[in-house]
């Protein structure tokens, strides 16, 4: 029997949320999926209360990453014009989140949180920045690093960004066995590179990249003009070996695929960011190629994520493997894509590098056949740093002190009576002027710049898209929201508060309306 660990607390109980399918065609067939996987649940000896109240023991553990992945891009949480029947599949056979956020508004911050489980006011690599800064240090101790302590065999493939070969955030001194993908994060814009990374070797491959001088040809990033190998691609198949070759250890694969993010020296040369082999079922419409791009990059990453289920089906593991799917923040406008034809953030305010709900919530999708109920949903709210902690409970340790981590096992379990929340969650943004965010039950909270700027309040149980304003009305509540962020935040010499500007900047959060540009 599945023992939860002691600081799991009798707290919250969820609730349900079913979307309408309306006429989108993808949540039908995500609700069939549903509906048949209910009705085989029917047809077992044991209740389902009783088949879905245990977790088998240190079972395996998959993360797989999206890059810029709205919250509004896949059919199971509302997208009409891009096709993911796959990760549908998936969410009908386990378990979707409906308010789970990212760690950040952008790639190197959010990803510090998922392996560190702090969140950006204490945790080491707060921002986009140089390899020096954005290098976890020796002292970060990561969750793959936890997880060898149960005898875990540890694994990233894709894209690290958080330590170079001659950092101490390099994945091998993370605690990671085995890395193969990019390193650096501008490299990771080139779907077509000339190299990647194993361990500390560069493997060559076969593409080759146009040469015009530009500073950032020298990290391999760019435009290819012979394009042979498709870095994704390449990524599935690394992982299928992978999970090959463990089949018979307990392991843990980070899998952070660069899909959809935009080639964004590719959209500064060409126009079009959104790179892909071919347009498959989309290169027939009439939209333009960044459009095709953006939709094929998307199913081709769905089809892939297909492949890693079956394959865990076809060993016999994958009772006994727990496969996360989610993205690193919102959607990004980088690629030369008509971001209003996808409406990729849903209903909610934002894009990348906002810090309104469409720059940090983000899909959530968890898979264990026998142990998760087919077709749940959960409106708990959580984020990335709690892998962390559910991590540790997987594999029976305990969790370290001075975390900002929550496990999710009990929600996993189906026991939300037994989930304990967050009394709030806290994020912190160093780009375009600073901002700082919390969000505590219903309440969330925008300050612009951190530290000293007006603070707006928004109420997300009566407006999701964020477009009221509540703070004058409510100031008791911006005052407990305040205190909540001058507690999280932690000054950092090596993340220091950009000064206030002289000047209000140019309002530019992204909004999926045309009459409000993304930034």
């Amino acid at each position: 029997m599945f023992v939860a660990s002691s600081f799991v607390e009798r707290r919250f109980s969820g609730r349900k949320h079913f979307l309408p399918v309306g006429n989108n065609p993808f949540l039908a067939r995500f609700w069939l999926f549903v509906g048949m996987a209910g009705l085989a649940g029917l047809l077992e000896v044991a209740p389902a209360r009783e088949l879905y109240a245990q977790a088998p023991p240190q079972s395996n553990i998959i993360f797989i990453l999206a890059d810029d992945l709205g919250y509004g891009d896949l059919g199971c949480y509302g997208q009409q014009l891009i096709r993911t029947p796959q990760l549908d599949r998936m969410a009908a056979e386990g378990m979707r989140f409906t308010q789970f956020y990212a760690g950040s508004t952008v790639c190197a911050p959010s990803r510090c949180v998922l392996m560190v489980g702090q969140h950006t006011g204490r945790c080491s690599v707060r921002g986009n920045a140089d390899k020096v800064r954005q290098s976890l240090f020796d002292e970060d101790f990561t969750v793959a690093e936890l997880l060898k302590q149960a005898g875990y065999t540890t694994a990233v493939i894709g894209k690290w960004g958080l330590g170079e070969e001659d950092t101490p955030g390099h994945p091998n001194r993370q605690g990671f066995d085995y890395f193969f993908g990019y390193l650096n994060q501008t490299h990771a814009h080139n779907y077509y590179p000339e190299f990647l990374w194993r361990n500390f070797e560069q493997v060559r491959l076969r593409n080759v990249l146009l040469r015009q001088g530009h500073p950032y040809e020298e990290i391999g990033a760019g435009v290819a003009v012979k394009k042979v190998d498709y870095s994704h691609d390449v990524f599935t198949a690394e992982a299928l070996r992978f999970i090959e070759q463990n089949r018979n250890r307990r392991f843990f694969l980070y899998l952070a695929y660069t899909i959809p993010h935009a080639n964004n020296e590719g959209t500064r040369l060409t126009g079009d960011g959104q790179e892909v082999p071919d347009y498959g079922i989309y290169g027939e419409t009439d939209w333009p190629n960044p459009d095709k791009g953006q939709a094929a990059m998307i199913t081709r990453m769905d089809t892939d994520v297909g492949r890693i289920l079956d394959l865990l089906r076809q060993l016999g593991i994958a009772e006994r493997t727990l496969v996360l799917f989610s993205s690193d923040n919102g959607p990004h406008r980088e690629g030369g894509q008509n971001f209003d034809r996808f409406r990729p953030a849903g209903p909610l305010r934002g894009l990348k590098r906002d810090l309104y709900e469409g720059g940090i919530r983000v899909p959530m999708v968890a898979w264990w056949p026998g142990t998760i109920s087919p077709g749940s949903v959960s409106d708990h709210v959580g984020y990335f740093g709690d892998f962390f902690a559910t991590a540790a409970e997987l594999a029976g340790l305990e969790l370290p002190e001075g975390l900002d981590s929550i496990s999710l096992v009990p929600t996993l379990l189906g026991r939300p009576d037994q989930q304990k929340q967050h009394p709030y969650l806290y994020w912190e943004f160093y780009e375009r002027g600073s901002a700082q965010a919390v969000r505590a039950g219903k309440w969330k909270a925008i300050r612009k710049p951190m530290l000293n700027g007006k603070t707006e309040l928004y109420d997300l149980e009566a407006d999701l898209g964020e477009t009221t304003d509540l703070a004058d009305q409510f100031p008791e509540v911006v005052a407990k929201l305040e205190a909540y962020m001058a507690a999280a935040h932690q000054p950092s010499p090596r993340w220091p508060v950009p000064p206030p500007p002289s000047k209000p900047a140019p309002k530019k959060e992204g909004r999926t309306s045309p009459s409000q540009p993304g930034g």
